[in-house]
Formats: structure tokens, C-alpha cells, sequence
């Protein structure tokens, strides 16, 4: 996915080409800018290492559920990130309530096979929306956790000296902007400054693109531009202040891939599956030979359906970038934003864009409320668009009590 870092040096990008950014604009007059050492906090940030990179990309790869990236692109970010600085980790207790933060993800389908991603565009995609809101972060947050989603952010916290939060919009992957938005779109007055940035220029496909409107209507445009750019896009979004990330962001998420991942390194390769199981609430179902595998991308998302059998019958999953629904010969088993996840025979993380026909693997499930969940995660309206893409029923298994119809 990646090309070469140091291709297109007239796109440099440093902390002073934007020192002009630090005044206030329309997009941030909730809240200021404050250095991450403002209150000392420069003193409690956490140091992240090549150690937590490794340890990132395989805990993501499992909380994300199927999507969240490939764990090779996500290994190759995180690495050049402490190459090229020292990226840090802070709580939400490190700044102040009013700081205001951007959130920094990648936008796409991962099996769409002209992706391409320089890691400029990542740093690009932050100078674009520091442009179009008129302000500089104090940090930065990843959108959710995956094997590259999970290290969103630290290239951007080691160029520009910015901390990541330990505070994800939410700790597992996701499918939709809007789920990832921490619950914006129903913020009175909220308007979305969203930046995205990809595509090869050499193929004529290299977008960039900064938008500004009602949340939704910028994911819309921002899904378009990871379609025209060949299939993913950096994307730098959604200035908020701390305080609203208490309440409706993923406190400890990134701590909590970093806990799993270090789980699975740690474990022998035949009690891996189980003991991440174990760690989360969740059980490993089966372990089987996929079957049929169906995966084809459409309107910028991966969308699919695959079965595998086993000694215990067979297991039927859809796929909406992530694992959206589990069935087994008893019926629902799992429904997003439960956690299902696929591993190899090794104990290690599969996403669904890797899976062929013929793939050995174990099937593990584990309950919602084991994981660590944002906003986006407990609104049932944005689950309609899911049984839509997935052509099964969502509402009645995630949220019981819903009476939406």
C-alpha cells in the first residue's frame, strides 16, 4: 500500500508550515490550542516504541474484528513512526478539557487492489484540515482499533510532536464514518471539517480533498474520494474538544489493543485463540476449513459472506469491512459490535480481506460489553444502513429494546 517516504519532497510537511493555524477559526470555536506540556503533561506521556508497535498492530488486528487494515501496512507505519521521532501515548486527563484534538484514520475497503498510500499523505491530510478549520490540534486520536487503525496518529504525534490520546472514537473497527464520530452528528450546530488525502499520481489517482458540512454528508464525500483515489484515503477529521471525549470517545482503547496484542505474542501458538478468549469474556466456537468466500468491493467497503465448517456444523459470517453477523447451526451467535474475529491455526489474527477459500482458522466470538466502545457504538439508527449492506437483521440482536421498527 505504502510508497516511497521520501517521494515528493516539495510536499514536505513540519510543524512551522502551519505555526499560522494556531488562531482560532470556524471550526474550532469550542475550544483552544494548548501545547500537550501545558500542565506538565509532557512529563507523563508515554513514550511508544518499536516493542508497542508490534504488540498495536497484532492487538488491533484481533479488536478489529476482521477490518481495521492489514497488519504488513500497519507494521510499516508504525515502524517508520519511531524511526522518524518519538511518538507518545497520554491519557485524557493530560490536557485540558477545553484542548481541542483531530482525528486521524484511514478510509476504504482493504481488499481493493489499486489502494495506495504515501506516508506524506497521512501528514498532508492533517495540514489540509488544519487549513479548512483554522486551528492546530493538541493531539491526536485514532478512529478506531485494527492492524493499522491502532497506530493512526503516531506518525503524525512523531513528525509533529503532537501525543496520540489513549482515547480511540472507538476500541474496535467499525464500518461507517458516522460510527466512528462519536455521536457528532447529533451535536446541535456541529458542523464536520473532514481532509483526505491518497491515490497513486502516477496512475492520475492521487485526490486530495477538504470538506466542510454536516457530518454525514462529509463521510459521504470522503468514502467517494477513497473510490476515485483507488480505494483508500488518509484522512485527518472532526475537531473536538477533550472534555466530549470522556463520555463519548474509547477511554483506554489503545491500551487495551496494546494488552491484547502483548497477550498473543506472549501465549504459546496453540493456546493463543483461547486465551484471548479468556482475557475478553468470549469463547472460541470452532475451528474449521472456510468453505465458500464471497468478498467483493463496493462503494468503498468490502462486502461479503463466507461459511466455514466444522466438527460442530456449519458457521455463516457477513462481511461489511468488519464481521457484522455470526450464525451457527443453533442461530445467532455473535452480532456486531460483538467481536468476531478470525485467527490462523497459529493463534494469530486473520482479517477478512485475507481469507480464501480453503483457509484453516479458529472462529472466536466475544460479547460487546467486554470491549471498549464509543458513542457510535450504542446509537441503533446507524445499525440500518448495516442490515441494509448485509441483508440480515441487526436491530433486534444488538439492541433488543429497540422499538425504531
Amino acid at each position: 500500500m505504502y510508497g516511497d517516504v521520501h517521494r515528493r519532497r516539495d510536499r514536505s510537511f513540519a510543524p512551522g508550515a502551519v505555526a499560522a493555524g494556531d488562531r482560532p477559526g470556524p471550526g474550532c470555536r469550542r475550544g483552544r490550542h494548548h501545547d500537550a506540556g501545558s500542565r506538565g503533561g509532557d512529563r507523563r506521556l508515554r513514550e511508544l516504541t518499536r516493542a508497542d508497535v508490534e504488540a498495536a498492530v497484532v492487538g488491533g488486528a484481533l479488536l478489529g474484528g476482521g477490518g481495521g487494515g492489514w497488519p504488513a501496512d500497519g507494521r510499516r507505519l508504525g515502524a517508520l513512526a519511531v524511526s522518524m521521532g518519538r511518538p507518545t501515548l497520554a491519557s485524557i486527563e493530560e490536557l485540558p478539557a477545553d484542548a481541542l484534538v483531530f482525528t486521524v484514520s484511514l478510509v476504504g475497503a482493504p481488499a481493493a487492489t489499486e489502494r495506495y498510500l504515501e506516508p506524506i499523505d497521512h501528514l498532508r491530510a492533517v495540514e489540509l484540515a488544519i487549513d479548512a478549520a483554522g486551528c492546530r490540534p493538541a493531539a491526536f486520536i485514532a478512529n478506531e482499533n485494527g492492524a493499522t487503525a491502532t497506530v493512526n496518529g503516531w506518525l503524525q504525534s512523531a513528525c509533529l510532536g503532537l501525543p496520540v490520546l489513549d482515547a480511540p472514537c472507538n476500541g474496535r473497527a467499525h464500518p461507517t464514518g458516522t460510527m466512528g464520530a462519536m455521536g457528532l452528528h447529533r451535536r446541535a450546530g456541529y458542523v464536520s471539517i473532514q481532509a483526505a488525502v491518497g491515490g497513486d499520481h502516477r496512475r492520475d489517482r492521487h485526490v486530495e480533498l477538504a470538506v466542510r458540512g454536516p457530518l454525514p454528508l462529509a463521510d459521504a464525500l470522503v468514502r467517494q474520494a477513497a473510490v476515485h483515489a483507488g480505494g483508500l484515503v488518509a484522512v485527518a477529521r472532526n475537531p473536538v474538544e477533550v472534555g466530549y471525549l470522556k463520555e463519548h470517545a474509547a477511554p483506554g482503547g489503545i491500551s487495551q489493543a496494546i494488552a491484547v496484542g502483548k497477550l498473543l505474542i506472549e501465549s504459546p501458538p496453540g493456546e493463543r485463540a483461547e486465551a484471548v478468549a479468556s482475557r475478553l469474556g468470549g469463547t472460541v466456537v470452532a475451528r474449521g476449513r472456510v468453505g465458500s468466500y464471497r468478498l467483493e468491493t463496493r462503494g468503498g467497503f468490502d462486502v461479503g459472506r463466507m461459511e466455514v465448517a466444522s466438527d460442530q456444523g456449519t458457521f455463516r459470517l457477513t462481511i461489511w469491512n468488519e464481521y457484522m453477523t455470526m450464525d451457527g447451526p443453533g442461530g445467532r451467535l455473535a452480532t456486531f459490535p460483538d467481536l468476531i474475529a478470525t485467527l490462523d491455526r497459529e493463534g494469530w489474527p486473520l482479517i477478512s480481506a485475507a481469507i480464501e477459500e480453503g483457509t484453516d482458522l479458529d472462529l472466536l466470538i466475544a460479547p460487546a460489553g467486554r470491549l471498549v466502545l464509543g458513542a457510535g457504538m450504542r446509537d441503533p439508527e446507524l445499525f440500518r444502513l448495516v442490515e441494509e449492506a448485509v441483508g440480515e437483521p441487526m436491530l433486534a440482536h444488538a439492541f433488543p429494546g429497540f422499538g425504531g421498527g
